[in-house]
């Protein structure tokens, strides 16, 4: 992690690089790996780094005292963290490591260590699925640890807690974590005016006897004093225009009495019974009637208090006789399950992060921890507004993620701008007169990133001149950022870590294979008779200035091969005419060449011990996953497949169950498993395809290589022969290297880090499509 920008001294460069000829052209990574010693010794001279390696005693006494103890390469990382928000007073820290390495671990060491600075509440936001495996990490690391976990319909019941102990002198003991749930991040709540309503007479309204009564009307009053509400001439407002499309959320003018409630939105309110009761059933093992009985026999509050602040007590209740209602099977179940469940009885949904930034002081956590950091990226993103928001509440805030950026400049610059917003300011990149930062994010792209301007001339017939042309300029983005943008807002506030740096024994090898499987002679014939109609469809609309039909004829295109077991029908998405019609190939119980390929993969790892986790991408409409399963199941193989319809928080469980049952291949969506799931039961990894997102692939590649495996890792990715599958596969792989070349990984040349022919995925692929 350097202060300063990296200096190449020019003298060696023109030694070594000399003339043009071929033979003496050297690739960029060959000359890093061949003059390393004397560069290293340059740039640490012009450039010396805030951490040098040499570490600090008491922070490692700190790391020394943990339950868990960080491998010596995440001490290193964590003493980095810590040099750079304390020594140096940073504002913010990147940890920008790669998937497998313990991002979580670092996390937490490096909280420890700040708790020893004075640090005491450190505010945890994670995707919904990884609450209770931050929680439980955390537990099993750091000593004295107090968790509250924000995921629940309860939050808001939490936070009020916490606000009402705010002038209570609490005992510092272990350091106090609070882990909010991602989504919660973005929820609002709705509302709804209360009113009282009465018949209006003379008795209650005297100042207004000059108008009429023979007509009454219902007017609204203040629920809690009786007073009548008014608007801001004085005159009574009647329950019709007190709503909450015409109202703000008002209070009472005499009382301060709020004149609106929180609700859910296209729902019943509840009773408080029958709120008690959906919360015992959701613990394993108590149904309806079950609920109902100990409702019954209990009474509501004792339930609800039980639920809300002791579920032990629940797990060993007692009826009157001093008998336990539960047997030891069920308590075993509940005690597993009710660590998991949260409990909420009428709360609403306000957002987490709107409660923290109006009834919380500034600076009430200490530090801010985000986990999977490349989420906050989009610029109209709630999430990512609220993370900004949070960041600007606290002390310091420190970014977990293992793709910094996707490929875009702009990728970086919102979450530079929620981390470090005064940096940015101080740079040029503030907010514009509209109060967006769309020309600032537009400055940054054309400083650091890669934007090209298309001009287009054209003959005009408004122009009084024979000679009179229009010129029209159209400006888009293309991938890379530069060495500058790099050097100023990457190396000064970021700590790198990838998996071949931890060294050891630690890891095992992990190996990528890509085959590329011919089709048959029918499924050949027919891809190409669909890929001629479609493309000639798209390049005459493209030739008009129309881009409808480029997501159908790629979505097309790409899937047609995979899916070829059912007839294809493509049809324009605007007019709906029949683009094209292709009969299905192969029948339910005939593989197809991939899923051929994939048979015989199987089978190998399953000799061999191995279980094989199976991506594909086509799990709706398509459903290749129910195919494949009957395909795997009719030889034999035990198989599973993970749906979005098991919940989130859920998904690990599930995956262990399924994996006691004894199963030897798992498919699902990558976009399932892609953040913070630890697949380490399977070693093998098959794409049936990979889709667009480089996020998704890169975090899906290597669920299974992480700290704890044992076995050596392969993972497979299969493409039909001359599709555009392998075209697909080749543009992600162009992505990926720029991604790469801002996490220390220097490609084969210099222009290959900007990537300046590069595209998005959908118009390169279309590119390649049209070519003549």
């Amino acid at each position: 992690m350097n202060n300063q920008a990296i200096a190449i001294p020019e003298q060696e460069t023109v030694q070594d690089v000399g003339n043009n000829t071929d033979e003496s052209v050297m690739s960029l990574s060959d000359f890093i790996g061949q003059f390393n010693q004397g560069l290293v010794e340059a740039v640490s001279q012009k450039n010396p780094p805030l951490y040098d390696g040499k570490p600090d005693l008491v922070r490692e006494k700190v790391m020394d005292g943990l339950l868990r103890h960080p491998f010596p390469s995440q001490r290193g990382r964590v003493q980095a963290i810590t040099r750079l928000l304390v020594d140096e007073g940073d504002k913010a820290c990147i940890l920008n490591a790669e998937m497998g390495t313990g991002k979580t671990m670092m996390a937490i060491s490096a909280s420890a260590v700040m708790q020893a600075e004075g640090y005491q509440r450190f505010l945890i936001i994670v995707p919904p699925h990884l609450c209770y495996k931050w929680r439980r990490e955390i537990l099993e690391t750091v000593p004295d640890a107090k968790v509250w976990v924000l995921n629940g319909p309860d939050t808001l019941m939490k936070l009020l807690k916490l606000r009402e102990s705010l002038g209570v002198a609490s005992n510092q003991g272990g350091p106090e974590y609070f882990i909010l749930g991602r989504v919660r991040m973005r929820m609002g709540f709705h509302w709804s005016a209360v009113t009282w309503s009465r018949k209006r007479h003379r008795s209650v309204v005297p100042e207004y006897p000059q108008k009429p009564y023979a007509e009454s009307f219902a007017y609204c009053a203040c629920p809690h004093c009786g007073s009548i509400v008014r608007d801001s001439e004085g005159d009574p407002i009647t329950e019709g225009a007190f709503s909450e499309e015409s109202s703000k959320q008002t209070s009472c003018a005499k009382c301060e009495e709020p004149l609106w409630s929180l609700h859910h939105a296209r729902t019943r309110k509840k009773t408080r019974r029958e709120m008690i009761a959906q919360g015992l059933c959701q613990i394993p093992t108590i149904g309806v009637k079950t609920a109902e009985k100990l409702l019954s026999t209990f009474g509501e509050e004792t339930i609800e208090g039980m639920l809300a602040d002791n579920i032990y007590e629940f797990i060993n209740l007692m009826d009157e006789k001093g008998e336990l209602v539960f047997s030891d099977r069920q308590a075993n179940r509940m005690e597993h399950a009710m660590g998991k469940l949260e409990f909420s009885f009428g709360q609403g949904g306000y957002q987490p992060t709107e409660f923290i930034k109006r009834y919380l002081p500034n600076q009430y956590f200490d530090m801010l921890i985000v986990d999977e950091g490349h989420e906050y990226k989009n610029d109209g993103s709630a999430q990512g507004q609220a993370m900004g928001v949070l960041c600007n509440k606290v002390r310091k805030s420190l970014l977990l993620t293992g793709t910094l950026i996707g490929g875009y400049a702009d990728d970086l610059f919102y979450l530079l701008w929620r981390l470090m917003p005064k940096a940015m300011i101080e740079d040029g990149f503030a907010y514009n007169e509209a109060g967006t930062l769309g020309t600032a994010s537009m400055a940054f792209m054309r400083e650091h990133g890669v934007l090209k301007d298309v001009f287009k001339e054209t003959v005009g017939e408004s122009h009084k001149t024979a000679k009179g042309k229009k010129m029209t300029v159209r400006t888009s983005k293309a991938p890379g950022f530069g060495p500058k943008g790099i050097a100023r807002y990457v190396l000064p506030y970021t700590v790198f870590l990838k998996l071949k740096d931890i060294g050891g024994n630690v890891l095992p090898p992990y190996n990528e294979h890509y085959l590329e499987v011919p089709m048959t002679g029918v499924q050949a014939e027919k891809y190409r008779s669909l890929s001629g109609k479609l493309t000639t469809e798209l390049r005459q609309a493209l030739a008009c200035g129309d881009t409808t039909l480029l997501g159908v004829v790629l979505n097309a295109l790409l899937a047609w091969p995979d899916c070829c077991f059912r007839e294809e029908v493509v049809r324009h998405p605007r007019k709906k005419e029949l683009l094209a019609y292709v009969a299905s190939v192969f029948s339910a119980d005939k593989p197809s060449p991939k899923e051929s390929a994939l048979l015989q993969l199987c089978k190998e790892q399953m000799g061999q011990g191995r279980r094989v986790l199976v991506y594909t991408t086509y799990t709706g409409k398509r459903d290749t996953a129910s195919r494949l399963k009957s395909l795997l199941q009719a030889e034999g193989i035990k198989v599973a497949v993970l749906r979005s319809s098991v919940e989130t928080g859920r998904r690990e469980d599930w995956i262990l169950d399924q994996v006691d049952r004894g199963i030897q291949v798992m498919i699902c969506n990558p976009e399932l498993v892609k953040t913070g799931l630890d697949l380490l039961e399977f070693p093998t990894i098959v794409f049936m395809q990979t889709g667009y997102n480089v996020y998704t692939l890169m975090q899906a590649s290597r669920r299974s290589w992480r700290i704890g495996q044992k076995e050596p890792v392969d993972v497979h990715f299969f493409g039909y022969e001359g599709t555009a599958q392998t075209d697909c596969l080749q543009l992600m792989a162009k992505k990926i290297a720029v991604t790469q070349s801002t996490s220390g990984d220097m490609p084969e040349t210099g222009l290959d880090s900007l990537n300046q022919d590069g595209d998005s995925i959908e118009v390169a692929l279309a590119k390649r499509l049209i070519a003549v």
